[in-house]
């Protein structure tokens, strides 16, 4: 829950960012109205993202980002219309209807891709925490041979039945 809750904070952060800047760009004039915008991009991100994923999972890697940025496009295209629509945002002419779902897929390729870099890093993190704390376990329990690099795997795939490769693969989906 505490990690979802960051993650909507950070990508509304980074959704208001992005609206602001498609009104100082674009001839649309999207003002306060960025903040409820943004709640409805921040919404379709977090749920759409890894909905995409489970559903390309056949594809290559950059084919399921091709998939992922595509639909992002066409959600953000319609959230556009009905920010415009409902809201007091105003497009301007044809480049305010055009140009703001250009640039909120520009924004969410940048934020995808820093995500993602992120999410690496705290496995990686995680990983080595949970070995160093298995490892001092493991030391504590007495005197016994030293573990070798292949039992270390075979401890390591023991626990969640993965294999590294297995491993690789989920964490390259995201």
């Amino acid at each position: 829950m505490k990690n979802l809750i960051v993650r909507f904070a950070s990508v509304y952060v980074f959704d208001v960012v992005v609206l602001l800047v498609i009104g100082w760009l674009t001839p649309a004039r999207v003002g306060l109205h960025a903040l409820w915008a943004a709640v409805i991009l921040t919404l379709a991100a977090l749920f759409l993202k890894p909905l995409l994923t489970k559903a390309a999972t056949s594809l290559s890697a950059s084919g399921t980002k091709f998939v992922q940025y595509l639909a992002v496009f066409a959600v953000e295209l319609i959230v556009w219309i009905l920010t415009v629509w409902l809201s007091g945002v105003t497009a301007g002419n044809v480049w305010g209807w055009i140009l703001p779902p250009v640039i909120l897929l520009i924004g969410w390729v940048v934020y995808d891709q820093v995500d993602d870099a992120l999410s690496r890093k705290a496995g990686e993190l995680y990983d080595a925490a949970g070995a160093r704390i298995s490892g001092s376990r493991s030391g504590s329990r007495g005197a016994g041979a030293a573990p070798t690099a292949s039992t270390s795997e075979a401890r390591t795939e023991l626990d969640d039945g993965l294999t590294p490769e297995q491993r690789r693969m989920f964490d390259e989906l995201g």
